[in-house]
């Protein structure tokens, strides 16, 4: 079961009534874990930038969508291998602004993933 987003603002994200202070991954059963940002640090020396490593890690097989909060500025970014990672496992790849991704998060239907930025 897919859980609804109530709510986002600067630092935090609100998933079936629990409030997270910290950038999530909702995975394909609905489960909410923390986002593990040194994966993506450790290339780029930032979390702004999802590597190819945060890629593998985010992704599930049978996923044909991932929804990607951009930050409430939109200031994250997907790297050109992290890109071609979710291209060759043949999944969409949705970015947006964290509010505007909430949004499509709330309306997909297909078998999808959501990594969402709080801040920035």
């Amino acid at each position: 079961m897919k859980p609804q987003i109530s709510k986002t603002s600067f630092g935090s994200i609100t998933l079936a009534g629990t409030t997270y202070g910290h950038d999530v991954i909702i995975r394909l059963n609905g489960e909410v874990e923390k986002r593990k940002k040194k994966l993506s640090k450790a290339v780029y020396g930032s979390s702004h930038t999802v590597s190819k490593e945060e890629a593998k890690h985010v992704y599930e097989k049978g996923a044909e969508r991932i929804i990607i909060g951009t930050g409430q500025s939109g200031i994250l970014r997907l790297s050109g291998e992290a890109r071609e990672y979710f291209d060759k496992k043949e999944c969409r790849i949705d970015l947006a602004p964290t509010p505007e991704a909430v949004t499509r998060w709330n309306n997909a239907k297909e078998h999808t993933i959501g990594l969402f930025h709080v801040t920035c």
